[in-house]
């Protein structure tokens, strides 16, 4: 499982290559699940490699 979350964790970090995504963008650009997304994430910022925007309709993510 360790080495499924690390594969998504370079999916989410290609995608966001071009720029900050809302969560539901990255989602549908990555084609994750949501399980799936939120472990890549947390693997991510885990290594501090993101940032986090909160706005009413959705969480912005970004490349830090």
């Amino acid at each position: 499982m360790i080495t499924k979350i690390g594969e998504n964790a370079g999916l989410v970090w290609g995608a966001l290559q071009n720029g900050a995504q809302g969560l539901k963008a990255l989602k549908k650009a990555t084609k994750l699940k949501n399980e799936e997304l939120y472990l890549a994430l947390g693997w991510l910022a885990r290594e501090g490699k993101l940032t986090f925007t909160e706005s009413k309709a959705d969480t912005i993510v970004a490349l830090a």
